[in-house]
């Protein structure tokens, strides 16, 4: 009967509007797995976005980890393997975290991850030095049919969005390129500009300070438009081709989270995203910006799996 009586005070004293419950989570940090090195696209985002985050969530701190092998996978293990006791978040991006169980054998599905909200889609690029006679994406087809797998074009790795945007122009087109996969962009950038290979292709926001200071020219972006940071460069689209590839990227959690922690989380992503603070500094970071809810996030995500297991079956990039 004492304890019934207790019972009943307690959440009599919660209820109470002068009574505060107890900050989440207040006994320890809430860990971000991240799925790149630190200082790559994915860190930057994270560390970028993550103290607006927190400003919106009382007594929340949010401690980096950075997983960056296995291309990544190691760090969506981590968040899918996760208990969802809001103590651990992540950052994923389509297609990365959806082409690698279409690839190989993983410890987790995009299907069952909690979707937070979508912030940023960096768009594809084609990219060629200054003084290259390639002025344009017909120019490069039209080399490829010159010249079948010859025309070198650099990328961050197989399977990658950078990847993708090849194999999407090709079977469009029906040309081949001559691929080289590298370690990431720093070395696609270096081949280029030495003259080892003909065309980068990499993310828009990695080209823009290159094109800026003439060492590099755009000749293609792959979003459904114009990139405000490279306005100049016209998308394939524009250019004949029904081609459409980027780096969407966002914050998800462990399958399952509750409400309790799920809506907090998915509502500081939204007041975030229509921040104007967030929107200048992502600005001055190179980070083009788009703001999804958690559930167009998840819509996207599941139909790019839907689209890229298509494509594995018509053509696996295995290399």
């Amino acid at each position: 009967m004492q304890r019934r009586h207790l019972l009943a005070a307690a959440a009599a004293a919660a209820s109470l509007p002068g009574v505060a419950r107890a900050a989440w989570p207040a006994d320890r940090p809430v860990q971000v797995f991240v799925p790149g090195p630190p200082g790559g696209g994915m860190d930057i985002l994270a560390r970028a976005v993550l103290p607006h985050l927190q400003r919106r969530l009382t007594g929340v701190n949010f401690v980096v980890i950075n997983r960056a092998t296995a291309a990544g996978q190691q760090a969506f293990e981590g968040i899918a393997q996760a208990a969802p006791d809001g103590y651990t978040i992540g950052a994923a991006q389509t297609p990365n975290s959806v082409t690698l169980p279409i690839e190989r054998q993983v410890r987790y599905r995009v299907q069952d991850f909690t979707f937070l909200g979508n912030v940023i889609e960096d768009p594809c690029g084609l990219w060629v030095r200054a003084d290259s006679p390639i002025r344009n994406a017909q120019d490069l087809v039209r080399a490829a049919r010159e010249r079948p797998g010859q025309v070198t074009v650099g990328t961050a790795g197989v399977g990658t969005d950078d990847h993708l945007l090849i194999l999407g122009i090709q079977e469009a087109t029906g040309v081949e390129f001559a691929h080289v996969p590298f370690n990431g962009t720093p070395p696609i950038v270096t081949n280029l500009l030495s003259r080892s290979i003909e065309v980068g292709s990499f993310n828009m926001s990695e080209g823009r300070t290159l094109m800026a200071d003439g060492s590099l020219r755009g000749i293609a972006q792959g979003g459904p438009s114009r990139w405000e940071g490279t306005g100049e460069v016209p998308t394939l689209r524009e250019q004949g081709f029904d081609v459409l590839q980027g780096s969407t990227r966002g914050l998800v959690a462990p399958p399952n989270l509750p409400a309790e922690f799920r809506d907090r989380l998915r509502a500081a992503v939204t007041a975030t995203n229509a921040d104007p603070e967030w929107q200048r500094e992502a600005e001055r970071l190179n980070l083009p910006l788009r703001p999804m809810t958690a559930e167009a996030q998840e819509e996207l995500f599941l139909s790019e799996d839907r689209r890229l297991r298509a494509l594995w079956a018509r053509r696996p990039w295995r290399e």
